[in-house]
């Protein structure tokens, strides 16, 4: 399973809102239900997120295997 929890943590430390996301840079509001809900994402929107955010892949997303 892809899980985003690394991505929230990266919000947070860059001191970024999902607000700023949506309107500075048009992020749609289902992007980022999905990847509350840890659904699928393609690699163009992991990419933007990792330009916007000026992070690394590990940064936004992270494999958990399943047990």
């Amino acid at each position: 399973m892809i899980s985003y929890a690394p991505f929230w943590k990266t919000l947070k430390r860059k001191k970024i809102t999902t607000y700023i996301l949506r309107e500075k840079y048009h992020i749609s509001p289902s992007i980022l239900t999905r990847m509350k809900n840890n659904e699928y994402l393609n690699m163009r929107t992991v990419e933007d997120f990792c330009k916007i955010l000026n992070c690394r892949l590990e940064d936004i997303a992270e494999y958990i295997p399943d047990e």
